[in-house]
């Protein structure tokens, strides 16, 4: 693995191995770190990957047939080549072993896409997707970005107003001749903070 950073997502110190009451009623999180991964993580992250989108699959009717490039169908080849264009990928380890990922691409100068956002269905609802958003937020600031784009199913309306409730704000919807869904673009402009 590459540096390891310890990272606590809420502002209560919490309890090794214990879950706190966060800011949203509901919402919670344990201790975690935030690794950088490499290219020998490309097994793990591309199974982690295929797990965390597999509910979105099956909802929107995704299959490898009429959506082959759906990170449900995410390969360890995958991994590598997004590694080989300078995609940084990051896990998140909590005591129960991995429970996440994101990936970050360096776009344009100022600008970052987030990619891969995932977090495995058992550990859902915790605060991790946001603490694995607030990493790649930091990471792209250290890159001087100074914005971070998404593209989400459009019809997925819970992941889309989650994604508003961390800041970010749709730009534009497209629909693409390889795609069975249209497409929503989103993007937070970075400021100095984290998302609260």
């Amino acid at each position: 693995m590459g540096l390891t950073v310890a990272f606590r997502s809420s502002r209560a110190v919490p309890i090794p191995g214990h879950q706190v009451e966060m800011g949203n009623p509901g919402e919670r999180c344990v201790d975690h770190i935030i690794m950088d991964a490499t290219e020998a993580d490309a097994g793990l992250l591309a199974s982690v990957i295929r797990e965390s989108f597999a509910d979105v699959a099956e909802r929107f009717g995704l299959t490898p047939e009429n959506s082959p490039t759906h990170p449900s169908n995410c390969t360890p080849e995958w991994v590598r080549s997004a590694f080989a264009k300078g995609v940084r990928f990051y896990l998140m380890r909590a005591a129960q072993g991995v429970v996440g990922c994101v990936a970050l691409e360096h776009a344009e100068a100022d600008v970052c896409y987030l990619e891969r956002l995932a977090v495995l269905p058992p550990f859902r609802g915790h605060g991790f997707g946001k603490a694995l958003v607030n990493h790649a937020m930091d990471r792209a600031r250290e890159l001087d970005a100074h914005r971070v784009e998404i593209g989400i199913i459009s019809a997925d309306v819970e992941l889309r107003e989650w994604y508003e409730r961390l800041g970010f704000s749709v730009t534009t919807t497209a629909q693409f001749e390889h795609l069975p869904f249209e497409v929503t673009f989103m993007r937070k402009v970075l400021m100095n903070n984290t998302i609260s």
